[in-house]
């Protein structure tokens, strides 16, 4: 049998079939069968696109790889940490005893000064003048005194010769007490004035260097209920502390001898080591935050440090060294399918062994926040644990969520 479309009709054994109508119907016929066929050649070869993408989804599944990091022997720190400001470990305020007017100034800011040397002067004239006028006085008194006294000694002997009267000479010897009353009070005028006028020399009480000078040439100052501060003279720039402002969450771990490293802002990449020597129990309270002063004890043997500046401290509260530790984020990782905690009390991590994680019991110790002493547990140094995973083609399951800690 053969079909064409040159003419509408069929031949099958000798006879002719004619089909009915004319040719526009047989172009019609010819032009829906063309799209039948292109419609089933669609059919088909999304089917196959299909079947191809389910075999290739089949054999490219994803495979899951592990994160791991290597057990490791090292310390294990932990740390408190707080903010502090750095300043002299003993800083001497120079102040005046005396009201006048700063005639001379002999120091400066970061003058190195002796014990005694003069750093300001104020105008001692007024207390020069008192000076003078209780010197004269008691010169004056003292005199009169002597001449009293020559005559009580007259008078006595007179006495005793019944040439006066007895009381005369009580009397005299009533005088020449008070003029020995008022010459001590003289002398102690004298000595007051001296006094004032020796303060009128601004001096410093120690060997140390001035990082503040708060007067100037030509001022008044008055020496009332409240000492006016002149300089801040600190003993020694090579000692250095630093008071920190540590939280009360934290204070309970931390003792003198401890160790302490910070950092200020001159020099970020620098980082300073000081001891703990002071733990003050006294509270400092802002708007309800309670801390407490811990005081760093530094040495400062370049002058590197400036009182002021600010240091952000850790102090190491508890340290173990050589230690076997792993990362945390061991300890909280969990693969797919398996249970997200083990057994209340325990601990544990997956190692990777054989290409296959296999979790292991541990018994922690210490934990500084980025690794845990392992105390108890079948790990060596160089074991691999596993930390997350991921799938090797992008998909799959996410890195695990982290599991909470026990």
């Amino acid at each position: 049998m053969s079909v064409g479309f040159d003419a509408p009709h069929v031949e099958t054994r000798g006879k002719v079939l004619q089909f009915p109508g004319s040719g526009a119907a047989a172009k019609r016929f010819k032009s829906g069968l063309q799209k039948y066929w292109t419609v089933g050649v669609l059919i088909v070869v999304a089917l196959l696109i299909s079947i191809g993408a389910v075999f290739w989804f089949l054999n490219t599944k994803s495979a899951v790889e592990y994160v791991t990091t290597p057990v490791t022997r090292g310390t294990v720190a932990r740390t408190a940490t707080a903010t502090g400001t750095v300043n002299p470990v003993l800083t001497i305020i120079v102040g005046t005893y005396v009201s006048g007017v700063i005639q001379n100034i002999y120091c400066d800011y970061n003058t190195h000064v002796r014990a005694g040397q003069v750093c300001a002067r104020i105008d001692p004239r007024p207390y020069q003048a008192t000076l003078d006028q209780y010197s004269g006085q008691l010169a004056r008194d003292q005199a009169i005194l002597e001449k009293d006294r020559k005559n009580l000694a007259r008078y006595q002997q007179l006495a005793q010769q019944n040439s006066i009267a007895r009381q005369q000479a009580e009397d005299q010897a009533f005088v020449v007490n008070q003029d020995e009353g008022t010459v001590k009070l003289d002398q102690a005028l004298v000595e007051s004035a001296t006094l004032n006028l020796g303060y009128t020399n601004i001096v410093s009480p120690v060997d140390g260097t001035v990082v503040s000078r708060n007067v100037t040439g030509g001022q008044t100052v008055a020496a009332s209920f409240q000492t006016p501060t002149l300089f801040l003279i600190a003993t020694d720039l090579k000692q250095m502390e630093v008071d920190t402002n540590t939280s009360e969450g934290d204070i309970g771990g931390v003792k003198v001898g401890d160790k302490v490293t910070f950092t200020v802002d001159a020099y970020s990449q620098r980082v300073f080591e000081g001891v703990v020597t002071q733990v003050r129990q006294s509270p400092n309270t802002v708007q309800n935050v309670v801390t407490y002063d811990v005081v760093v004890g530094v040495n400062n043997a370049d002058l590197a440090l400036v009182p002021g500046m600010t240091a952000s401290t850790e102090i190491v509260v508890d340290q173990r060294d050589n230690v076997l530790r792993v990362p945390d984020q061991a300890l909280r990782f969990s693969p797919a399918g398996v249970a997200a905690a083990p057994a209340a009390g325990q601990q544990r991590v997956f190692v990777l062994r054989e290409d296959k994680p296999v979790a292991v019991l541990v018994t922690t110790g210490l934990d500084d926040g980025n690794f845990t002493e392992v105390v108890k547990g079948d790990l060596q140094p160089g074991d691999r644990v596993i930390t997350a995973e991921r799938s090797s083609t992008g998909g799959g399951r996410p890195p695990a969520a982290p599991a909470p800690r026990l």
